[in-house]
């Protein structure tokens, strides 16, 4: 594994993505910024289908940041860090256990990051799987940002190269699911560090035949599946995707060099080193996921109101011996009145319940009970 991994960062052959540093000064909290010994730490999300490139792409881009820029770079690939076992054989079925692989991961980077912030040593956790706990340590060994003369015992002491401004993690991996990418834009967001993505697309069949020619190709089916899957950026959906870059690969390296050293390319690095993630921007997402997590709330809280509410009034038309038929009839005109409620309270623009957010619960089942009343009385009137 580390000579493979060596072998791979002795030989760049291509520019890869864009990544966004944010200032910390170290030994700070997340978050907490100051103005001495500052720490630049950026994350570029590099995505997109197997054998499309994306290693070669993370690779040239390590080269070219540290040889035109004076930077540092960790190429974290998960292929390299992640079992070969499992994704072999029997394991490559198990995608819950891929996930918690991932995650795994991403508590190895959250250590290496506190080790930065915090000017430590980087200890493993406590909670590990061993022989990925090593492929790490060996992959930032490699790239010299840990000493290869500590040991686990007392602590990697990192290297002047992983405490150098700015560091770029780049991690390499398909993250074809939109939830895959935005776990990592949660980490970068809590260490108030940058992120970026850079998406790379290629046609499936440049992938099909580059995956044939590997010396452990995975399925064809593999590749088709993810292809049919994967989520490209939608900043028009998501505002923390707004930073991210499509990349067009013909398949051809001569072809695909010409624009991986574009303008654009250049650019998008260039605006994300002045444009880090702001404490404001993790404010207003959060207040957003409330409102939503309220809103859901409230319409559950309604929904068992309504159907209280209903359940009572069909035993008060059983008791006052209601005919079959209109039973049905008005457990029919009931539940749709329910629905017509909630969906009013969804959409919020009800011709019923005028600004949703401006009424209590109280106000709606108010109202609801009422309309009930209108339509109860056409089967038990000596009662409405």
């Amino acid at each position: 594994m580390r000579a493979r991994l060596r072998g791979r960062l002795r030989n760049p052959t291509r520019l890869s993505g864009v990544l966004f540093p944010v200032i910390m000064k170290r030994g700070e909290s997340p978050g907490e910024t100051g103005s001495e010994e500052h720490i630049q730490l950026g994350f570029c999300v590099l995505c997109g289908l197997p054998a499309s490139g994306k290693s070669s792409f993370a690779r040239s881009l390590s080269d070219q940041l540290r040889q035109k820029q004076g930077w540092d770079v960790a190429v974290i690939t998960y292929d390299d860090i992640i079992p070969d076992a499992f994704l072999e054989g029997e394991n490559s079925q198990q995608p819950s256990q891929w996930k918690s692989f991932r995650h795994e991961l991403l508590t190895y980077l959250e250590h290496f990051l506190m080790a930065i912030t915090d000017g430590c040593k980087l200890s493993a956790p406590t909670l590990r799987t061993e022989v990925m706990w090593e492929n790490f340590v060996s992959c930032l060994t490699d790239q010299d940002l840990i000493s290869s003369g500590t040991g686990k015992a007392q602590g990697y002491r990192l290297t002047n190269a992983a405490l150098s401004q700015p560091l770029y993690l780049i991690l390499d991996d398909n993250f074809y699911y939109q939830s895959m990418r935005y776990e990592v834009y949660r980490l970068a967001r809590k260490y108030s560090s940058g992120f970026c993505q850079l998406f790379l697309d290629c046609p499936v069949e440049s992938c099909l035949k580059r995956n044939r020619q590997r010396s452990k190709p995975v399925p064809d089916e593999t590749i088709q599946l993810m292809a049919r899957k994967i989520e490209s950026p939608n900043i028009q959906k998501n505002a923390w995707e707004h930073n991210s870059l499509t990349v067009r690969s013909t398949g051809s390296a001569s072809e695909d060099n010409k624009f991986f050293y574009s303008i654009e390319v250049t650019d998008l690095l260039i605006s994300a080193l002045k444009n880090p993630i702001k404490c404001f921007e993790e404010n207003m997402e959060q207040k957003e996921n409330d409102r939503i997590i309220c809103s859901t709330n409230i319409l559950h809280q309604t929904d068992q109101k309504f159907r209280r509410i209903i359940s009572q009034t069909m035993k008060k038309a059983k008791d006052e011996k209601v005919i079959a038929y209109k039973l049905k009839l008005l457990a029919e005109e009931l539940n749709n009145l329910k629905a017509d409620f909630l969906e009013d309270l969804r959409q919020g623009n009800s011709k019923r319940i005028s600004h949703f957010h401006q009424n209590s619960i109280s106000d709606v089942i108010r109202l609801f009970h009422y309309e009930r009343d209108n339509i109860v009385q056409k089967y038990i009137p000596k009662e409405y």
